[in-house]
C-alpha cells in the first residue's frame, strides 16, 4: 500500500473524482487554492506539535486543520451559506472526536474470485475495475483483492468511525453480478466472526425486469436473511427499465417484499445514467409508490442528485436535482419527520461537501422539507475509499445564519446530526440500538478499532475516474450501467 510517507495527501479529500456514475467535475479554483493551503497548513501545525507532517494528518486534529483551512478559503472567495464550524484551535487537540452511532446503508465491495467475469455484463465490469479506478493501484496484476470484503472491513470500521454498514448491491445479470448475494453473505459472516454480530447488514439485489427475481426474492429473505431490497429501475435486461410504481415491475416487487416481511426498498434514483432511458432515473415515482404503500419504508439513493446541477433554493418549477425529489415530496403530501420515504446522502454529500454554500442549500433542504428524521447516512465507500472524510466534515458543517434567515433552513444540530449518522437509517432497518451501542463500546470490533487507532494506517486515497477521459473509459467499458 502507497503510505505517502511525505504527507501529500489531505485527509479530507477534495478532488474530481466520482463513483462512475458521472462525468466527474473539474476543480475550482477556489478549491485548489484551498487544498493548496491545507497542506501548507498542516505543515506549520505539524511542526508546532513537533511532529511528521504524515503522522498529523493521521490525527483527527490533521482533519480539522484542513477544514479549518478550507472555511479560510471559501470565506475570502465570498461563500456565505456554509462552513465548517470548528474551533479556531482544533488543529491542536488531537483528541478531538464525536460519539455518534454510524450507520452507513450505502457500502459496496466485489468478489475479487467469483465467475462474474464469466457472463457479459461481467467482462464489462472486469474492463472498469481494471482501467478506471485508482483503486486498480493497490491490486496485484489482474487480481481484484483491492475491492475485496477485507479492504471494504479496513476502510469502512477500521479507517472511520462508522458503526455499522450495510453492504449493498450491485446491477448485473444472474451470473454478471460483481457481488453475488454469496458474497455480500460472505462479508456479513467475516464482520461477525470478528465478533461484530451486530455490524453488518445486506441487501437483497432485485431487479424485477428480470426473469425469475420476483421468485428468488424467496431465496433472499429466507435462506440469506436480507435486511432491504436494493433496485436499480434504470436497468433493464433489454435496455429498458420500469418505474417503481408501474403494475408490470415495480408494483409486484413491493407487494412481494410485504409478502416477505422485508419492507425496507433501497431505489438508486437521480444519478441519471448514460446509454439508458432518463425517464427511468426520475425520483418522482419513489414518491409515488411510497405514498400507496405507507406500511414499506422506501429510502431514495442519491436523493435525486445530478451532477452539475448548482443547488440552490427550492424552486418547484425546476425539474433537477434535489428539487425533484422535493417537489414530489409535496406533491405526494409528506410532510417533515412524518411519513416512509427518506432521502440518502450517498455520493451527494460528498459531491457537494467542497461547496459550502451548495452544501448549505442542499442539507437546508433536506432538513426544511423532509425534515431531520427522513434523511439516511450512506457514503458510498469502497468507490472513495475510506469514508472518514466526509464524517468528519459532516461532524462539523454548519449552515450559516444568513441563510437560515434567508430561506428558512432550520439549523444542523447536534440532534439532527446524530439522526442523520444513524438513528433514522437504524429505526428504518429495525436495528437493536441499545445492541449496537453497547457493541460499539466493547465487542471485539470495537476493541480492534482501539488497538489499529494506536498506529492507523489510512491511504487517504480517493477511488474512482478523476477526469473526463477516464470516466468515458468507464462509461465505454460499462455502456453507461450504473456502479
Amino acid at each position: 500500500m502507497d503510505l505517502d510517507p511525505n504527507g501529500h495527501r489531505l485527509p479530507i479529500k477534495v478532488d474530481s473524482a466520482t463513483n462512475g456514475e458521472y462525468v466527474p467535475q473539474p476543480l475550482s479554483d477556489t478549491a485548489r487554492i484551498a487544498n493548496a493551503h491545507a497542506r501548507s497548513l498542516a505543515a506549520e501545525v505539524a511542526r508546532r506539535l513537533g511532529m511528521g507532517r504524515r503522522a498529523f494528518l493521521k490525527t483527527l486534529a490533521g482533519s480539522a486543520a484542513t477544514l479549518l483551512a478550507f472555511n479560510q478559503v471559501h470565506a475570502a472567495a465570498g461563500a456565505r451559506g456554509g462552513r465548517f464550524d470548528l474551533p479556531a484551535d482544533a488543529a491542536l487537540d488531537q483528541d478531538l472526536a464525536g460519539d455518534e452511532l454510524i450507520f452507513d446503508i450505502q457500502t459496496h465491495c466485489v468478489d475479487p474470485t467469483g465467475k462474474w467475469r464469466e457472463g457479459s455484463e461481467g467482462k464489462l465490469w472486469a474492463q472498469v475495475l481494471q482501467q478506471v479506478f485508482p483503486q486498480r493501484q493497490k491490486c496485484k496484476g489482474d487480481e481484484y483483492a483491492c475491492y475485496s470484503a477485507e479492504q471494504l472491513i479496513k476502510e469502512v470500521f477500521l479507517d472511520s468511525d462508522t458503526t455499522a454498514a450495510v453492504v449493498s448491491a450491485l446491477w448485473g445479470g444472474w451470473d454478471s453480478n460483481p457481488t453475488p448475494i454469496e458474497y455480500a453473505a460472505e462479508t456479513r459472516a467475516i464482520v461477525q466472526r470478528m465478533g461484530g454480530a451486530y455490524r453488518a447488514l445486506i441487501h437483497g439485489g432485485v431487479l424485477p425486469n428480470q426473469p425469475g427475481a420476483l421468485d428468488f426474492m424467496d431465496v433472499l429473505a429466507r435462506h440469506y436473511g436480507v435486511s432491504a431490497w436494493k433496485t436499480y429501475p434504470q436497468w433493464g435486461p433489454d435496455g429498458k427499465g420500469y418505474f417503481m410504481d408501474d403494475e408490470r415491475y415495480g408494483i409486484p416487487l413491493v407487494e412481494k417484499a410485504r409478502n416477505l416481511g422485508v419492507k425496507v426498498i433501497c431505489a438508486h434514483r437521480g444519478l441519471p445514467l448514460g446509454g439508458l432511458d432518463y425517464r427511468y432515473s426520475h425520483p418522482a415515482d419513489i414518491a409515488r409508490v411510497a405514498a400507496r404503500y405507507p406500511d414499506v419504508s422506501f429510502i431514495c439513493y442519491h436523493s435525486g442528485f445530478e451532477p452539475g446541477v448548482d443547488e440552490g433554493p427550492y424552486r418547484p418549477e425546476q425539474d433537477q436535482g434535489v428539487d425533484r425529489l422535493i417537489r414530489a415530496h409535496h406533491e405526494q403530501g409528506f410532510l417533515p419527520n412524518r411519513g416512509n420515504l427518506y432521502a440518502e446522502l450517498g455520493s451527494v454529500w460528498r459531491y457537494h461537501m467542497s461547496r459550502p454554500d451548495q452544501a448549505a442549500h442542499f442539507m437546508g433542504k433536506l432538513l426544511k422539507y423532509f425534515g431531520e428524521q427522513r434523511i439516511c447516512w450512506g457514503t458510498d465507500a469502497l468507490w472513495y475509499g475510506s469514508p472518514q472524510d466526509q464524517i468528519q466534515a459532516m461532524r462539523s458543517f454548519q449552515i450559516s445564519e444568513h441563510f437560515q434567515e434567508q430561506y428558512g433552513y432550520p439549523a444542523l444540530t447536534d440532534v439532527a446530526r446524530r439522526r442523520i449518522f444513524g438513528l433514522n437509517a437504524a429505526e428504518a432497518y429495525g436495528l437493536d440500538l441499545p445492541a449496537l451501542r453497547q457493541a460499539a463500546k466493547s465487542d471485539p470490533v470495537a476493541r480492534l478499532k482501539a488497538e489499529y487507532a494506536a498506529e492507523p494506517n489510512p491511504s487517504f486515497r480517493t477511488y474512482g475516474p478523476k477526469t473526463r477521459r477516464e470516466f468515458l473509459r468507464l462509461r465505454a467499458g460499462s455502456e453507461g450501467r450504473p456502479g
